[in-house]
């Protein structure tokens, strides 16, 4: 991930938004990001709180163009927020069959 890039990923056991802070290459384990929790109408704010995660838990890039509309904003196009939707969704209902055989 170059510094700036956009990507979905899993942040601490939640599909999150996060924003590379540094320039990565393939063969870091770990990548530094900054994390956007959703706020509405395709807008998430940042996290006061930089994280690493490993590089295994970006589950998609966001190729499209984000703005930032303020400081600590991120505001992506009807096609990337549909993208973070599904994979949310998915990660969702997979917790939900994990919780579901755990109670059995």
């Amino acid at each position: 991930m170059n510094h700036g890039s956009v990507a979905v990923a899993i942040v601490s056991s939640q599909v999150m938004l996060v924003q590379a802070s540094r320039s990565h290459n393939q063969d870091d384990r770990s990548l530094d990001v900054h994390v956007y929790t959703p706020f509405g109408d395709g807008v998430f704010i940042a996290s006061d709180v930089p994280a690493r995660i490993p590089s295994s838990d970006v589950l998609s890039n966001i190729t499209d163009d984000c703005r930032t509309p303020a400081i600590g904003m991120l505001q992506v196009s009807a096609k990337a927020l549909n993208q973070f939707m599904q994979l949310s969704d998915r990660a969702q209902k997979r917790h939900e069959k994990l919780w579901t055989a755990w109670k059995r």
